[in-house]
């Protein structure tokens, strides 16, 4: 055999073994089923966000959205599986400010939401309630804070503990307002629920869910919320943005779907799409509010600017506070 017709066929062979790899690199995407990673505990926010979420791309996709609770110091575990999976769109957060926002603020993380997350779609934000008990002698946000400047270092405001979402919320406003109250942390947003409704503490700023339900049973009084535009969730509750000083003021707890970085830009895209679909579909939507969640759909670019807007303001309420995880 001569050696041009040796080299032509080995050159044959080598591009026929070649074929199945090729084929498989070139599969559409999805052809198996895919996992949302929630970090947190059932039950908890963004667990019931992303089940809603991982439902409809289901639906959509037509493959299996598995979600995967993968619980544990305070998100950050779930959070870094993600960042350390292969970025072909098989593997997803259901991202939350806690670990992704706050937590690299203050600790050193084995991931850089920066450098390792792409952000795909927001779903929505959690709003923050001022509640105070129902005798308190304030009905507004300036009454509020006209009486805690009055009395400086004698009113207390509790928070789910330091260095949490609420407790940032908290400093943000007292600072905007030239407050000074003393800090109690508890663990979690129940304990601090139940001492403010006790009268041990004086006020708190925490989550819809925590609050709304005691404000409609008439155990606490609402005077603000967090969110700039308020919230459908609490009609007629004054966003804090509308009190002077407070000009612009937007702050909450948001939950949204993120990819490792690398992803595939087609595969984003698509994702996106559906997310932004289904926020549109008002099943969906009722849902998300069903958990106190307002739906805030944004898209990849501008879910991409909030998430900074958002790291910029905890940063500077952490840098100007000196708080420390302790």
């Amino acid at each position: 055999m001569s050696i041009q017709r040796r080299a032509a066929l080995a050159l044959l062979g080598s591009s026929v073994a070649a074929i199945p790899a090729a084929r498989a690199q070139q599969a559409p995407w999805p052809n198996r089923p895919l996992r949302i990673v929630i970090p947190w505990p059932p039950g908890q926010a963004t667990d019931l966000a992303g089940r809603v979420i991982a439902q409809r791309l289901s639906e959509k996709l037509g493959q299996p959205v598995v979600p995967e609770n993968r619980a544990g110091a305070g998100g950050t575990i779930g959070t870094d599986a993600v960042a350390k999976s292969a970025p072909d769109g098989y593997t997803l957060l259901a991202g939350s400010s806690g670990p992704y926002t706050i937590a690299p603020l203050l600790q050193r993380l084995p991931y850089d939401t920066t450098r390792d997350f792409a952000p795909i779609a927001m779903w929505g934000v959690s709003p923050y309630l001022l509640v105070v008990k129902p005798d308190f002698p304030a009905n507004t946000i300036e009454e509020f804070v006209a009486l805690l400047k009055a009395r400086p270092g004698h009113y207390t405001f509790g928070s789910s503990g330091r260095a949490a979402t609420a407790h940032l919320i908290i400093e943000a406003f007292n600072a905007r307002a030239g407050v000074d109250a003393l800090h109690v942390p508890f663990a979690g947003s129940a304990p601090s629920m139940t001492a403010l409704v006790g009268g041990q503490i004086h006020y708190s700023i925490e989550t819809l869910a925590a609050t709304f339900p005691l404000v409609r049973q008439g155990a606490l009084k609402a005077l603000g919320i967090s969110l700039k535009d308020g919230s459908t969730l609490a009609p007629g509750v004054q966003p804090f943005a509308r009190a002077a000083g407070f000009e612009g003021f937007d702050a909450g707890a948001w939950v949204g779907l993120v990819a490792r970085a690398g992803t595939p830009a087609p595969i984003a895209e698509r994702l996106a799409q559906e997310v932004e679909q289904g926020m549109a579909d008002p099943a969906v939507r009722s849902r998300f509010e069903s958990i106190f969640v307002e739906p805030v759909p944004r898209g990849p670019a501008a879910f991409a600017s909030y998430l900074q807007e958002q790291r910029a303001l905890f940063q500077g309420i952490i840098e100007r506070q000196n708080i420390r995880l302790e």
